[in-house]
């Protein structure tokens, strides 16, 4: 099943289940980014806040689509 293709440094999802993973990890960047921007006071305050919660899902995602490629 080739889920995702090669897409430049990225990958692109080309058959649904790469589409709803690629939603899912965008809604939850979405929640995280509204819920640390709630508490903080400047723009460095949500980027330091938001960058656990992006990080490890982005790194999955990446994982997954190079190994749903094949």
């Amino acid at each position: 099943m080739r889920a995702y293709a090669k897409w430049g440094w990225i990958h692109r999802p080309t058959h649904p289940l790469g589409i709803a993973l690629t939603l899912a990890l965008l809604l939850l960047c979405v929640l995280a980014f509204l819920a640390v921007d709630r508490a903080s006071h400047s723009v460095s305050d949500t980027l330091f806040g938001v960058f656990p919660f992006w990080a490890p899902p982005f790194l999955l995602h990446e994982w997954l689509a190079a190994h749903l490629r094949a």
